[in-house]
């Protein structure tokens, strides 16, 4: 019998006795389950149409202003250096699609990108700024994601967004994800 297949049944052996479900979750002496508040608390997410998004609002303005203290340091100035990921400009990425990206091919942006501003919202409220995730309040996400979508040509330079303005803005790359009817 050739050696990988000696390996193989070892491990299958092995595997086969060693498969039992430990019930007590306190085997590692860490942790604690989650309060039904601490749940509560954590379960806000916000939907495609909008549903979740809490009130407050903000304008273009200030999201300038949230950019500067919060973002650039990560993004640039405007949103287009880095170091890390590129928020706006890019152009289309013709000929690609999710998971395959030719060489020189723009790189994924806010405005070619992403389907939906309310998930935008959702995503930079939970887990922007990078070193600490959550801690924006809804006013400045609203007014971090009006910013970034005037700065992605999306909105005007006057634009406020809040829970009913928000879910109305259409995003250039929504059809690339769903086919409307």
């Amino acid at each position: 019998m050739s050696r990988p297949i000696r390996l193989w049944l070892v491990l299958a052996v092995a595997g086969c006795g060693g498969s039992r479900r430990v019930s007590d979750d306190s085997r590692f002496g860490v942790g604690r389950p989650a309060s039904a508040e601490e749940i509560a608390a954590a379960d806000d997410d916000v939907a495609s149409d909008g549903r979740g998004l809490p009130p407050g609002s903000g304008s273009v303005e200030r999201g300038a202003a949230v950019f500067a203290s919060q973002c650039a340091g990560c993004h640039g100035a405007t949103g287009r250096e880095g170091p890390y990921d590129v928020l706006v400009g890019g152009g289309q990425p013709r000929g690609w699609r999710l998971g395959r990206r030719p060489p020189g091919a723009a790189p994924p942006t806010i405005g070619n990108f992403w389907p939906y501003a309310t998930t935008l919202y959702d995503y930079v409220h939970r887990t922007m700024p990078w070193e600490h995730p959550g801690s924006l309040s809804a006013d400045d996400t609203y007014a971090l994601v009006a910013w970034l979508l005037h700065q992605s040509g999306i909105l005007p330079d006057n634009a406020q967004l809040d829970a009913r303005s928000l879910p109305e803005v259409r995003m250039p790359a929504r059809a690339r994800f769903l086919i409307e009817r």
